[in-house]
């Protein structure tokens, strides 16, 4: 099972893309749809203020991802 080792965040900070332990390169979007089905593990989805999932990392050092390092 696939685990997230990078992102990649656009210039406002947000995060875009995501690298797999793989080596493969998701976008957001995919990664969500990933971990939905159980593919991807060390993060959980939640429901934000506008009813769209979004990932957290299950590190309790860094759930929102701030630790991981840039893919680029």
């Amino acid at each position: 099972m696939e685990e997230i080792s990078k992102v990649q965040r656009n210039y406002h900070g947000d995060i875009i893309s995501f690298q797999t332990s793989s080596g493969r390169i998701i976008s957001y979007r995919k990664a969500v749809l990933e971990a939905s089905e159980g593919l991807i593990q060390g993060v959980t989805l939640n429901e934000n203020e506008w009813g769209e999932s979004e990932l957290t990392s299950l590190s309790l050092s860094d759930n929102d991802f701030h630790d991981y390092p840039n893919i680029f």
